[in-house]
């Protein structure tokens, strides 16, 4: 039976504040999802299962005044509640032999790694969200996906950009996203309306993205959900989904049954769609 002890070789470098630090800010600036959603609300998380609380400000009526009179309204705040209750780990064992014959650093490309990974679940997540979409902001239908190429994509997203500010879902400070996949971006990137990042003035666009269609910052990401033979790209605000995470532990062990150092991490997180209005999507033909 293999037993854990402390790493005490020289390859205890995986420092874990270092290893959680320089993590963290991979997710944070290359993260594609992460971009796209909000965090106010975050808190400590500590374990899985842990509630982060939403209070979500009630909508304030406007009256005509016509007398000396004025009514009051009582502002109910909704609560609502985002539950940490995605648990990731990884875990693995790094040979003392590979580590020193490695002409790369060790510990970067196994950070990139980690990073990849917990990228391909979060994204996949988040992007699972497309089911929280009402029917106004949907634009095409699982009986009748549409069915895209570089004539038609571009009115298409004026429709899917149609629907989100028709929504109400688009204020002055809003800085609408959208997400495709490869096989969606291939159409994209021929059609003669879609304005590319370096025809985008001053504008800032967010990290990865290939540039502005209709209005909205277009992302590309191989986690876009697929049902059978239907793409769903999603678009939206970043006040649509509240999100909450934290890489909760990273250890370094030292393996008693072979010249190697086990590292471990656990990383926590959940999301909420508090204004679904400010979401909308396209139901896309696969081929």
């Amino acid at each position: 039976m293999t037993e854990e002890t402390p790493a005490t070789n020289a390859y205890a470098a995986f420092i874990p504040e270092i290893w959680s630090q320089k993590l963290n800010n991979m997710l944070e600036k290359e993260c594609v999802m992460l971009q796209c959603v909000n965090r106010n609300w975050e808190g400590e998380i500590k374990n899985q299962g842990d509630k982060v609380k939403i209070i979500t400000p009630a909508n304030v009526s406007i009256s005509t005044l016509d007398s000396n009179s004025i009514t009051y309204s009582e502002l109910e705040p909704a609560s609502k509640e985002l539950v940490i209750d995605q648990k990731k780990f990884f875990a693995f064992k790094i040979n003392d032999v590979a580590a020193v014959q490695s002409n790369m650093n060790i510990m970067e490309a196994h950070l990139q790694n980690a990073k990849k990974a917990i990228e391909e679940v979060q994204d996949s997540y988040l992007l699972s969200l497309h089911t929280d979409v009402t029917e106004n902001n949907t634009v095409g239908s699982d009986e009748y996906p549409l069915v895209l190429n570089k004539s038609t994509i571009y009115a298409k997203f004026v429709e899917l950009a149609y629907r989100l500010k028709n929504s109400n879902a688009v204020g002055t400070n809003s800085h609408p996203w959208v997400v495709i996949n490869p096989h969606i971006e291939s159409f994209l990137l021929q059609s003669p309306e879609f304005i590319n990042a370096y025809n985008v003035a001053d504008e800032t666009l967010r990290e990865g993205a290939i540039g502005r269609i209709a209005g909205m910052d277009v992302l590309v990401s191989t986690n876009l959900t697929a049902v059978g033979n239907r793409y769903y790209p999603l678009a939206g605000t970043n006040e649509a989904i509240t999100f909450a995470s934290q890489l909760a532990k990273i250890e370094s062990l030292r393996d008693k049954d072979s010249f190697s150092d086990l590292v471990r991490g656990l990383y926590l997180y959940g999301a909420k769609t508090v204004k679904p209005e400010a979401l909308a999507k396209m139901i896309v033909a696969a081929s």
